[in-house]
């Protein structure tokens, strides 16, 4: 039995209940992958008080180039600088997201040039695009008519939700000038206000509920 197929065994065996762990891609090229660390635990907590997951409380660390990434439903990259794939992390993340798996990758300020150049490696025949406010992960459980919230300001540009589809699914979710992981941080790293903290927590709990059910 080769490798893929074992892999897409641990695929459909692990994505089919809610009971599950999430997990932080630790990818390469020296980019702080590891910030925001309460970010995730406090998404993981809202969701299961809010939208009847029921995550494991802390998430996993996973590589790119692992199997261990076919275990898990939702896999998270943050960060602030460079970002490397060497072609086996291409190949297997290629795999996972085709065979069921989400990559959201939420830009904490400095990401995008090298998100977009190493997404080339993924999906060579694809293009981000931008989500359209109509789409699903807007409204899968809360309301965002407007798209994607703001949620730190950086340079002043307007929140992007750019997408990559495949067969009309949303396999990868690159949110870019919003900073959901900043949002969904404890009170006290930003300072934000608790309607903005609960606007981040809602849009991450749409993006875990999509990414959970289709």
């Amino acid at each position: 039995m080769g490798k893929l197929t074992v892999s897409l065994l641990i695929l459909l065996t692990s994505f089919t209940t809610y009971s599950q762990e999430i997990a932080v891609l630790q990818y390469k090229g020296g980019g702080d992958w590891y910030s925001n660390p309460t970010a995730l635990p406090n998404l993981i907590r809202f969701c299961n008080q809010n939208i009847n997951t029921t995550i494991a409380g802390k998430p996993k660390t996973v590589k790119p180039e692992s199997v261990d990434i076919f275990q898990y439903p939702y896999l998270h990259m943050t960060g602030h600088g460079n970002v490397f794939f060497t072609p086996e992390d291409a190949e297997n993340l290629r795999n996972y997201l085709l065979s069921g798996g989400f990559l959201h990758i939420d830009d904490n300020y400095g990401m995008e040039p090298y998100v977009r150049k190493e997404l080339v490696k993924i999906f060579p025949d694809k293009e981000l695009v931008e989500l359209p406010v109509s789409h699903p992960v807007f409204s899968s459980k809360y309301s965002f008519p407007q798209g994607l919230p703001k949620i730190h300001e950086h340079d002043g540009k307007r929140p992007q939700a750019l997408g990559i589809i495949d067969n009309n699914r949303l396999v990868l979710l690159f949110t870019f000038e919003s900073d959901l992981g900043d949002g969904w941080e404890n009170p006290e790293v930003h300072n934000d206000p608790e309607e903005v903290r609960l606007k981040a927590l809602k849009m991450g709990a749409n993006i875990i509920k999509y990414a959970f059910e289709n």
